[in-house]
């Protein structure tokens, strides 16, 4: 019995910890975002700007944004946006599509850029918030 309570406890314990990383992580991502904000929008009436707006990034063919004019390159990359696509872009935009035009130096602390596709991948292609 007592084993039994002190697993459910474990259980119960991880599931907490786990769900209050995840909402840091989303926490850190919409502040590393700060730096992204300039330039891209993202979220319910997100318009494109000197960059296109991300809403529904995940999943997303890379130069179909739309009404937003992308480089050659960037509409030519094959890429599909996904968890491991964005962290390799995001460390060296220039180096994963060369002729991009995002001049951006990157992100190169794997933390940070986890945190920030924590928070961008949350937004549906309407800038709503995806139920979990």
């Amino acid at each position: 019995m007592k084993t039994s309570i002190l697993s459910a406890l474990a259980v119960v314990t991880s599931v907490f910890v786990a769900s209050s990383a995840q909402a840091q992580d989303v926490a850190a991502g919409k502040t590393s975002f700060n730096k992204c904000l300039a330039c891209h929008a993202i979220g319910e009436g997100a318009k494109n700007k000197v960059g296109p707006e991300l809403n529904g990034l995940d999943g997303r063919h890379s130069g179909t944004a739309p009404d937003y004019s992308y480089s050659d390159a960037n509409k030519k990359s094959g890429i599909t946006w996904n968890k491991e696509q964005f962290l390799e872009y995001i460390k060296d935009p220039k180096a994963k599509i060369p002729g991009t035009k995002m001049a951006f130096a990157g992100i190169k602390n794997e933390t940070e850029a986890n945190n920030l596709w924590a928070y961008l991948s949350q937004f549906d292609k309407d800038g709503k918030i995806k139920q979990q």
